[in-house]
This record gives C-alpha cells, structure tokens and sequence, in this order.
C-alpha cells in the first residue's frame, strides 16, 4: 500500500496538470496560440535547461559502472529497433507511426527515475539514476529527432521537391536537425559541464533551476490544452498498445536478462524506471514542434502517466517479492 500510495503521490500530479490544462482550454485561458506557444518555449528552452541541468550536476566519474551504462545502452537500442520494426504493421499512417515508435519506448527517466529511486533507497542510494540517464536518454532523443524527422508528413513544397532529393541530401538535412536539435544541445553541454567539473555560481544555479521548473508544468498544461477527445478515441487502439509495450512488454523481455547479469537492488529499480516508467510528456512537445498531430502521443502520454502507478507498484512487489531489491 505504501508503494502504491507513494507511485500515486508521484504520477497522479502529472496527469492532473493535463486535466487542468484541459480545463483551462474550455474555461477560455488557455487557447490553441498560448498552447502552441507554451510548447515553443518548453520545447526551445525550458525542457533543454531542464536536461542540461540533470546532467551537469551528477557526479558520472565518481558512480561509474560501464557495464550497467552499456545494459542500459544496448537495452534502449534493441527496444527502439523492435518497436519500429513493428510499427509499421500497428500503425500505417507515415506520421502517427513515428509517435507510435516514440511513445513506446521513451520513459520519464529522469522526472520519475531519481525521485523513484530516492524514495526506496533515500541518502543511502548510490546513483544508478544518473548512470541509467547518461545510457538511455542521449538515446531516447536522438532517435526521436531522427524518427519525428523521417516520418514527419511532408509539406506541399517538400512534395514538390521529393523527387529531386537523392540520399545524400535527406541524411545530410537530418543530421542538420539533430545537431541544431535544443535537446540534443542541452544534453551534450550538460554531459560536458559535468565531467570537466565547471563550477555553477549560486545565481546562475538559480537561474537553471527556475527554467527548469517551467518545463514538465508548461508541457503538461499545453499538452492537456491540445488534447482533442474525438481525436483522442480514434487513436485508442495504438495508444493502448504503445502503453502495454510501455509499461509491461519491455519489462518483461529484458528484466530477466538484467537479473541473469547480475544487476540487483538500486541497479534492478533503475531499469525498472528505464523499461516500464511513463512515457516522458516531451514526447507530445517534440511530435507538435516537429511537424506532427501529436494526438496519439498526448495520449499515450495520459494512459502511460495514469497506469504506471499501478504498474510500477506491480513490478516493484514482484522483484521485492523475489528478495531482488
């Protein structure tokens, strides 16, 4: 019951702040322009920040396990690999299939990860967290750029030009993409600024954390704002299968596997995170700035937010239960 109550107390706000962004839509408050711009500011700056900040201040050299990074990197590539191979029989338009894809394997790694993680293993933990972030969320948003690129739907003149493109130039424009991708920046300096060390000055610490703040409470509300319910019931049926990938499928392929290895304990929980966690609300912010609906990912988002509190509590009881955390 404690667990339950604690995964509740943490996922149960995250969907709530969708509802009210719901409801502020129909109250008049927020309208399509403000959510759109919401998702322009969360998506440029504030989410960047927020991954820039995660990394910057983790200590990467002195919690080093390089074979649990290379699980946690390995783990993430196969699951993005089978999940698009699958994808195209579940999902036949271009550009939903690219939100399938996405909202299938990315988790909240690090909005639910470390607090997951803290909750069990408090002072004592020994930052797995950290080491899980740094080999699956370079992953998770470098494939998603590349995913939401390919499968973007294409614009009357980019169909004009289609056939006047070679190879060369479609991975050229996509490489262009994920080099100028804001997330992608925000990961790269935060893995830099936290192995050289740099040092943040109090008012500079300030200023990270305020804009990081900004990012799950502002996607959370334009995502909810955007939601379409009509939309939302034709697109039921992947969103139901992405979510069960999501919060049941991985976990039950490579748990095993990490259990086999040797992982246990706080190392176990991590992957638990990686694996069967919700899906990340950035999600629904890179899909709307990148081209596409973003109704099937809002609502994977919400089945996912909403049913891992469940699920998670499933998983923990089983490996507790096991004598494996």
């Amino acid at each position: 019951m404690e667990n339950l109550l604690f995964s509740l107390n943490v996922t149960l706000p995250i969907f709530l702040l969708m509802v009210l962004g719901y409801v502020f839509n129909k109250l008049g408050i927020i309208d399509e322009k403000a959510a759109s711009w919401m998702n322009k500011f969360v998506f440029k700056i504030a989410l960047p920040v927020l991954v820039f900040k995660d990394l910057a201040s983790q200590d990467f050299a002195g919690t080093w396990d390089g074979k649990f990074v290379l699980f946690c990197f390995f783990v993430t590539a196969v699951s993005i690999a089978v999940i698009s191979l699958i994808s195209g029989f579940i999902v036949k338009e271009r550009s939903k299939r690219g939100e399938f894809i996405q909202g299938a394997y990315r988790s909240s790694a690090a909005l639910l990860g470390i607090a997951f993680i803290h909750n069990i293993y408090g002072e004592m933990s020994s930052g797995m967290g950290p080491l899980m972030i740094l080999g699956s969320v370079p992953l998770y948003n470098i494939f998603a750029v590349i995913i939401l690129m390919v499968t973007a739907e294409e614009t009357d003149d980019n169909e004009k030009n289609e056939q006047a493109k070679d190879k060369k130039q479609l991975i050229k424009s996509t490489l262009i993409g994920i080099i100028k991708n804001p997330i992608i920046i925000g990961i790269m300096i935060g893995m830099i600024w936290s192995i050289v060390h740099i040092p943040q000055p109090k008012i500079f610490a300030s200023l990270v954390d305020n804009l990081a703040r900004l990012a799950t409470p502002l996607g959370l509300m334009a995502m909810g704002a955007a939601f379409d319910v009509k939309k939302a019931l034709n697109e039921m049926k992947p969103a139901f299968i992405a979510s069960f990938i999501k919060l049941f499928v991985l976990v039950m392929i490579f748990m095993p596997i990490a259990v086999k290895l040797g992982f246990s304990g706080e190392q176990l929980i991590a992957i638990l995170v990686m694996l069967g966690s919700a899906t990340t609300v950035s999600c629904y912010i890179m899909a709307k700035s990148m081209g596409h609906e973003g109704t099937l990912s809002s609502s994977i988002v919400m089945l996912t937010t909403f049913g891992c509190s469940f699920s998670l509590t499933f998983w923990l009881f089983i490996l507790k239960s096991l004598g494996l955390v």
